[in-house]
Formats: structure tokens, sequence, C-alpha cells
């Protein structure tokens, strides 16, 4: 089994499932991905959301924080099952997971749980957090002794050179 560890920053489309599964065409082994996508806090969301507002967040409401955190979770987990799903309809064995920790943090603890051989990590541009490296895959790359690529989402492979 090559066990390939798979960070994504949002839902994957036909053509990310396509080019995912074409890295590994032909290989001898059987592949099985695994689709991390992570989520952020209900209360970084409504802090972010509300200081661009220019306003205060009434954190002191807990019900509204879990109703917040309920609906990023639920969208969250929608998005990752259709993304399993386009890889799994391509004939590949996949499991998933949500996360609310560190992305790179749970990357890391995917890639020990399952052993995996290598990691790809699939976002759109960041342009600045590239040029500095603290984006993703600089991050994953200084942590893991994997082979890890970085792809950009919802773009062909041609247009990333």
């Amino acid at each position: 089994m090559y066990d390939v560890a798979l960070l994504i920053e949002r839902q994957l489309n036909d053509l990310d499932a396509d080019q995912i599964i074409a890295l590994h065409e032909g290989l001898e082994d059987t592949v099985r991905y695994h689709l991390l996508l992570p989520v952020q806090p209900s209360a970084a969301v409504l802090t972010a959301s509300m200081g661009t507002l220019g306003g205060q967040v009434p954190l002191t409401e807990p019900d509204i924080l879990e109703d917040v955190q309920h609906e990023i979770v639920q969208a969250g987990q929608a998005e990752l099952d259709a993304s399993a799903a386009l890889i799994a309809a391509r004939g590949a064995d996949v499991t998933s997971l949500l996360t609310e920790e560190d992305p790179i943090d749970a990357l890391i603890a995917m890639v020990k749980d399952t052993g995996s051989d290598e990691v790809i990590i699939l976002t759109e541009p960041h342009i600045v957090k590239e040029f500095l490296q603290i984006d993703w895959t600089s991050r994953a790359q200084r942590k893991l002794d994997v082979p890890s690529i970085h792809l950009l989402e919802h773009v062909p492979f041609d247009a990333q050179r």
C-alpha cells in the first residue's frame, strides 16, 4: 500500500481529483489517499469577520459560538465528503478527516498515523505567505521527512509552471 496524505484548503473539483490520481498512475502498489481539511474555530471566524467590519465581537454568548461552530463543521464536512467522493469515484481508496487543529500539526499527525509515503498540499495561491515561507507547504516541508508537493487548486498542471 502506498499512502498519500492530502491537505486541502477547500473542496476538490473534478480537475483536482483527476490530477491527483494522475500523479500516481503506473504505481504497482495500491494507493490510498488520506484527505485532511482544516476548519477554523468559530471564535476566530467571528473575530476576523467582526474585525473586518470594525465592530466588537460579543463572545459572551456561548449559544452563538456553538451555532456558528456547528455550521462551520457541517459545511467543512460536506466539502470533505464531496472531495472524498471524487477520489473514490476514480477507483482509489480514500479516508478523510476534518480538523480544527493547526493544519500542519494535524498533517504531521496524519502522516505519522497513516505511515504516509508522500504529502500533497493543495491550496489557492498565497503569494505573500509563500514569499515569506510561512505557507502550509513551507511549514510542512520543514517538519516532515517525506516527499511533499504543493499544487494549486482548480488549476491545470500546465498553468502551474
